[in-house]
Order: structure tokens, then sequence, then C-alpha cells
């Protein structure tokens, strides 16, 4: 159960990450042309929690769910599938 939960925080901080991924090259432009490593870093901590926030938001309020149900409207293998399912009155 314990590497369920660890997963599940790595989900969170993965998708909340992914959607935010521009931020990084603002903290790491404003790391180089400051040249302050303290702030940089701060920045840098900061950024980690957000990332984690917005996946934990993400999930909890099920655009995870809709995210996927979007990209299986365009797979084909997921379009196939469901109209196999739909023959059988599944």
């Amino acid at each position: 159960m314990r590497w369920f939960r660890f997963c599940m925080h790595k989900a969170y901080f993965d998708t909340g990450y992914g959607l935010t991924s521009y931020v990084k090259y603002g903290i790491a432009l404003f790391g180089v042309s400051s040249l302050n490593v303290k702030i940089t870093l701060i920045l840098g901590l900061i950024y980690g929690v957000f990332c984690y926030l917005v996946g934990r938001i993400w999930f909890a309020w099920g655009f995870k769910i809709a995210d996927t149900e979007v990209y299986n409207r365009f797979n084909l293998f997921v379009k196939e599938m469901r109209g196999q399912l739909k023959k059988r009155n599944i």
C-alpha cells in the first residue's frame, strides 16, 4: 500500500510538472540573469510544491479522467474496441 501512495504522489507531481513546465524556463532565466543562487533555489522549491498542488487538484477535480477520455476519442484502438463492444451490446 505504501508503494501505491508513493506512486500517487509521484503522479501528482509529474502531472503538475507537465502542466506547468514552461515556468521552469522563467526560473532558469531568472537564475542565469541574476546569478542569485539562493533566490533561484527558493523559487525552484516553491515551484516543486506548486507542481505537486496543481497535480493534486488535477486529479481531485476529475480533470485527469476528462483528459484521458479526450485522448481516447482519437486513439484508434479505443475506437475499434468501443465499436466491438457496441456490436455485442455490452
